[in-house]
Parts: structure tokens; sequence; C-alpha cells
């Protein structure tokens, strides 16, 4: 089998599968991101030693788009992966995600919560002519069930947040 197929380096990965099937607290991941405002509606991502320049402001992407993205990047690495993984060559894959939101709230036009997507739809586009039904159905299933940031979105997530003011100033 090739161990690098869909330039995935699949001994690490089954590596790090077996790993976490022997200790499943392996599996458990805390990232912490920094966002810091660059001016204007800009931010600057930081999580350890990467940065994602700008997100926001003119030309960039905003961050309900990078939301969408973010679904959109996670389900290609995660058939990406799995197509690796059964063995299955990809000749193209993409995704497309759009949602709707209402930005009243953010606006400050109304004072209630809302300003979020409403719903959100995607369409995964694969290309892989080896592939079965069968072996298509399961990257599918994958997706629905295993997609770290469609779960996040799916379940809501509950939020904790800490606001933490000046007060010298």
């Amino acid at each position: 089998m090739n161990n690098n197929l869909n330039g995935l380096p699949l001994p690490e990965i089954r590596d790090l599968i077996e790993a976490c099937r022997v200790d499943p607290g392996r599996a458990g991941r805390t990232p912490r991101v920094v966002a810091q405002w660059v001016g204007s509606r800009r931010s600057r991502i930081e999580f350890r030693d990467k940065t994602v320049t700008h997100i926001g402001g003119e030309d960039e992407l905003n961050p309900m788009q990078m939301l969408l993205a973010c679904l959109a990047a996670c389900d290609v690495d995660l058939i990406a992966l799995h197509a690796g993984l059964m063995g299955i060559e990809l000749e193209a894959l993409w995704v497309e995600a759009e949602g709707r939101f209402n930005v009243q709230a953010y606006l400050g036009l109304v004072d209630e919560p809302g300003s979020g997507y409403s719903d959100i739809g995607y369409t995964v586009h694969l290309r892989a002519p080896g592939a079965t039904a069968e072996q298509l159905e399961t990257l599918r299933r994958r997706c629905e069930r295993s997609s770290p940031v469609g779960d996040t979105l799916a379940r809501g997530v509950p939020l904790r947040m800490v606001f933490v003011g000046d007060e010298e100033n």
C-alpha cells in the first residue's frame, strides 16, 4: 500500500491512530489561539509559532466567512485523511459552504442574541475514479459523524466568556 497517498504521511497517521486506540487520553486536544487587534476591523491570529496574518478588514475574509472556511477545510482534511487510509487516490476534492446570518445585533440595532448563522449548508465535491460506491458512502458518513468543526457547530457547544477591561484608564 502507498505510504504517502494524497500527500499524507500514512505510516505516522496509522501510528497515531493506534496510539489513541491503546490510550484514548492521547486523543485529547486543547488548542489555544490569540486574536490580536491590529487596527480597523482586522485581527492577527496566533497559535504557538503559527500566525494567520489577518482576519477581517478590507480585502480579507471576515470572521463569519472564516467560520465557513473552517468547516469546509476541516471536511477537506477529514476526507483526504480517510480516503488515504482506505487506499483511495483523490484527483480533486473541494467543499462549498454557505450560510445565512443577520447583522442587526452586531450593528447594535437590536439588543438580543441572534447575529450568528441561522443555517449552514455545504456540498462536498470529490473525484476519486477508483473509489467504489460503498467507499464513497463511508466517506460521506465519516464527514457527517467525524468532522470536528461540523460536530462543534451541530452541537452548539456552550461558550464561556471572561471580559477583562482596563480599570486604570
